[in-house]
């Protein structure tokens, strides 16, 4: 069945044609390494010239998606500029074999850019979450500014390059000004954070590939001028794309921490992230649940609005301390859409003492 499969996703990428080339994307080779799982899972690179229209991943996925037996399809973007071709013996170029996934290969992977040790970065902590939504960026926020409230020096690189989200949350924005060849970064609350969207326009869209990501990222913390830190946090999109597994090559990481609800879709989402990255030898630091319950201002009884008890489910599965559950607080996001943290503007409620409670665990080595 999986031959089959495999012949057919073949097939239909050879009906899609590179406008740029006039030529079919599989006969191009700008298509390598399919992969297809018994399930219907199919994995493919997309090879993409700096000339190449961005849609043909679009398009590729989508010709994927519609063949019969696909399940899920996940489309790897590279630089065509950076991949070695090795030139073939035969004259006439040909498609290549497409193996099973779940068989093993005879090509030999390329090995992954070693991670480099930043020792003035102190503690790189991720904070990750497996889908949007779920205040993964609040956490953060918070966590930095407790840890800055108890003497720590700390940052915030804000690594949601999509979405960058940090300015407004922590109520600084201009353009970073450079010395001696080094960015230097805003501070606000007593952190250093820098930001994408300090250095483009908020309506701006950052509609780039991997490559450039990994650039991005790789320059926020070779580039800025950070001083010397004890931690510094790093504000992840959501899922597990490009930046995940730029920041992981690009550096050595103490740990991650991931952001989730109690619900049950965001749990799944959530354990996937964590596989993750265990998988590139990060390990998680723990759990925390976001948003776990309303208290009710009419009785103070706590209301499970998102259900109740994913949090602990996950940690249990993980095998990882769950690192606190943080109440649904309304303050709590509109000191987001303030730059206030709740952890300073209210640091009596439930919700900040959670905060400030995870932050301390986080601190301890």
């Amino acid at each position: 069945m999986s031959q089959a499969l495999t012949a057919r996703v073949s097939a239909a990428l050879q009906q899609i044609v590179n406008p740029r080339t006039g030529e079919d994307l599989v006969s191009s080779e700008q298509v390598a390494n399919i992969g297809v799982t018994l399930e219907g899972k199919v994995r493919l690179e997309l090879r993409l010239a700096s000339a190449d229209d961005a849609t043909l991943a679009r398009t590729v996925r989508q010709a994927v998606e519609k063949v019969d037996g696909v399940t899920a399809v996940h489309v790897d973007v590279r630089d065509a500029v950076q991949v070695t071709v090795t030139p073939d013996a035969t004259p006439a170029r040909q498609p290549r074999t497409l193996p099973v996934m779940s068989q093993p290969s005879s090509a030999q992977a390329p090995s992954a850019p070693q991670p480099i040790a930043y020792p003035h970065l102190g503690r790189i902590i991720a904070v990750s979450s497996g889908k949007g939504g779920v205040g993964k960026s609040t956490v953060t926020v918070n966590l930095a500014v407790a840890l800055a409230q108890q003497g720590k020096r700390v940052g915030i690189l804000d690594a949601d390059i999509y979405g960058p989200n940090l300015p407004l949350m922590l109520g600084v924005n201009a353009p970073p000004a450079v010395e001696n060849e080094k960015i230097v970064p805003l501070e606000a609350h007593g952190i250093k954070v820098i930001s994408l969207g300090f250095l483009i326009e908020r309506d701006q869209p950052a509609i780039w590939r991997g490559p450039i990501v990994m650039k991005i990222i790789t320059q926020f913390l070779r580039d800025v001028d950070w001083g010397q830190l004890d931690y510094l946090f790093v504000d992840m999109p959501p899922g597990t794309g490009d930046a995940q597994l730029s920041l992981v090559q690009a550096a050595k990481i103490e740990g991650a921490v991931i952001v989730t609800t109690p619900q049950e879709v965001a749990i799944g989402d959530a354990l996937r992230g964590a596989k993750m990255f265990e998988r590139v030898g990060v390990p998680v630091l723990g759990i925390v649940e976001n948003m776990s319950w309303f208290e009710s201002p009419d009785t103070g009884k706590p209301m499970a609005i998102f259900g109740s008890g994913g949090g602990q489910r996950l940690a249990d599965e993980l095998g990882v301390p769950l690192l606190g559950q943080v109440p649904l607080y309304p303050p709590v996001g509109e000191g987001g859409d303030t730059g206030r943290p709740i952890v300073m503007a209210d640091p009596s409620c439930s919700a900040a003492r959670q905060l400030v409670a995870v932050a301390g665990k986080l601190s301890v080595k």
